[in-house]
């Protein structure tokens, strides 16, 4: 069944290529952070082991609230870890010791390109694409990753 929800087909096209993006960062960062939680070593590994499932956790229901926001687009998601290679903004870790605050200060690194790549697109997506609600569920997204990357940046100091 078609998509009738007050925006163009090809304004609804321009959005989802957009949100494929994200997911894709997403789950890059969703991965990145599972690595730092299953790899960390030192003697706050216990205390980080946590720390890292913790927002991992937080990741993953993000990464499904914005593949939910592409299907309410009437688009289908990418899915395959060749797709969201091709698709982010980030690069696989090249961590070379299992330490918490090297972790951690890639990890935040890569919620400030997150951040900066959704500042860009927020406000042309709710007035070029007419698409309000996604111009603001990606801002609540960014929001949340500007406390997770608060968080991170919190422990470099």
């Amino acid at each position: 069944m078609k998509t009738t929800i007050g925006i163009t087909d090809k304004n609804r096209q321009a959005v989802a290529e957009h949100l494929h993006a994200i997911l894709a960062d997403e789950f890059v960062l969703y991965t990145k952070t599972r690595n730092a939680h299953w790899n960390v070593e030192g003697a706050d590994f216990y205390d980080k082991h946590l720390f890292f499932e913790k927002q991992y956790n937080q990741l993953a229901d993000m990464f499904d609230r914005l593949a939910e926001r592409i299907r309410f687009l009437g688009h289908y998601t990418p899915a395959t870890l060749k797709q969201f290679l091709e698709l982010t903004h980030l690069t696989e870790m090249i961590h070379e010791t299992n330490d918490s605050l090297g972790f951690i200060k890639e990890l935040n690194e890569d919620h400030n390109t997150i951040i900066t790549e959704m500042r860009k697109i927020i406000v042309p997506i709710a007035e070029e694409y007419k698409d309000q609600g996604t111009s603001d569920f990606i801002t609540g997204l960014m929001e949340e990753h500007e406390k997770m990357a608060w968080i991170l940046r919190s422990h470099l100091r």
